[in-house]
């Protein structure tokens, strides 16, 4: 699991909080963390295998848009921190005596402190990097449409995510082990800047993701509203569609993290009492411990539940995966080439407004790409952008002549 209790571990000198959890069935606990750890990092390998989602043949797979490479981005970042649980739970449950000179005050061997400080690093960075990343497809989601055209720029992205992200993991870690492994955690202000920079962005994902995807779904309704001035039965389909996956991605988020607040709430409520041992403190301390395991399992899955809200459920044989019903992107120039050719007056007042049918194709084929980047991986919203776009354009192409010529 992902947790700043993971560096305190590494201090010689550990609050009582801490010390409750980590000796409380330790082996059980690390055990568990490496079950869920190497289960959900083979689901989540598995689902990025070749083929597993191939790009349909109507859309374009030239540039995958910046959307695509967000979600890419926080998937790398969770398969990689899944890793650092899975190695930090093998080497203390197969190497015990090397876990146990990490308390050794006086030892002489740096390689078990250096272990655990550079595993609990590589974790808290990760998961940090992956936090932000969310974050950025929040607002990458909300600018675009927003915008209603083109693709946002990822490398101010990279920079955020990663930049943020190792900011505030050195800081929290120099802070922590200031001025040395041997007297981290004599005070809990050498803690606190730590739990501080680790929770930030999980909060920040918590508090700003469901603002900006409430103001994405009022944006998107006023999308669709706007280009043709109804909202019809397709529409308000992709409108539900939007909505229902990012309330996907927010109730994965929760159920994965919110053990983690409800367990580090429960720590420092406890190192707040003078005797964290005494019985009426009973049930906050099976509290602590239960949270403790819940973390251990959830946190992990996290990945993969993430990829089940993006892409669903296509099973476990990705070389033959059955074929997608695909419903070709129509430009308004084909439907039009398909429906005959236009009446000469049209055909005559079409030429000397060609400014009017570019303008309506324009709109058209924004909003389509803005609704696409929502709704990328998603099998029954493919199909049903497709649809609405084939008729809607369709209904755009008739409407062109039919103004010009009321000009």
């Amino acid at each position: 699991m992902a947790s700043p209790r993971l560096g305190t571990f590494c201090c010689a000198t550990r609050d009582a909080a801490t010390q409750l959890v980590l000796s409380f069935q330790p082996r059980a606990f690390h055990a568990l963390c490496l079950g869920s750890g190497a289960l959900h990092l083979a689901l989540g390998l598995l689902r990025l295998l070749p083929g597993r989602r191939p790009a349909g043949p109507g859309l374009p797979s030239a540039s995958p848009p910046a959307t695509a490479r967000i979600l890419r981005a926080a998937a790398a970042c969770d398969l990689l921190g899944c890793l650092g649980i899975t190695v930090r739970s093998t080497v203390w449950l197969g190497f015990p005596s090397f876990v146990d000179d990490i308390s050794a005050v006086n030892g002489t061997d740096v390689w078990p402190a250096a272990f655990c400080m550079g595993s609990a690093m590589w974790i808290q960075l990760l998961y940090s990097a992956c936090f932000w990343w969310l974050f950025c497809y929040a607002v990458d989601a909300y600018l675009v449409i927003r915008r209603s055209a083109g693709l946002s720029t990822v490398l101010l992205y990279h920079m955020m995510a990663w930049g943020l992200a190792a900011l505030l993991c050195v800081e929290g870690t120099f802070m922590l082990y200031y001025p040395s492994v041997a007297r981290c955690e004599r005070g809990l202000e050498h803690a606190i800047p730590h739990y501080v920079t680790t929770y930030l962005p999980l909060l920040l994902v918590l508090v700003a993701n469901p603002i900006l995807f409430r103001k994405t779904v009022t944006a998107v309704a006023s999308l669709l509203k706007g280009r043709q001035g109804v909202y019809t039965e397709n529409e308000r389909r992709m409108g539900d569609v939007i909505k229902t996956r990012f309330f996907k991605i927010m109730l994965v988020f929760i159920i994965c993290w919110v053990s983690n607040i409800i367990n580090e709430s429960l720590l420092f409520y406890l190192e707040m009492q003078p005797d964290i041992n005494g019985a009426s403190l009973k049930q906050v301390r099976n509290a602590a411990k239960t949270t403790w395991f819940m973390m251990g399992i959830l946190n992990p899955a996290q990945g993969f539940l993430l990829s089940l809200a993006f892409h669903g459920w296509t099973g476990c044989r990705p070389a033959f995966r059955a074929p997608r019903k695909e419903i070709q992107w129509e430009s308004m120039s084909t439907s039009a080439a398909e429906r005959g050719p236009p009446s000469p007056k049209g055909s005559r007042e079409a030429r000397e407004s060609p400014a009017a049918g570019k303008e309506v194709r324009a709109g058209g084929h924004t909003s389509d790409e803005a609704l696409s980047l929502l709704s990328e991986g998603s099998d029954a919203s493919t199909i049903e952008i497709h649809v609405a776009s084939v008729s809607r354009n369709g209904r755009e192409t008739e409407s062109v002549p039919k103004a010009q010529g009321d000009l």
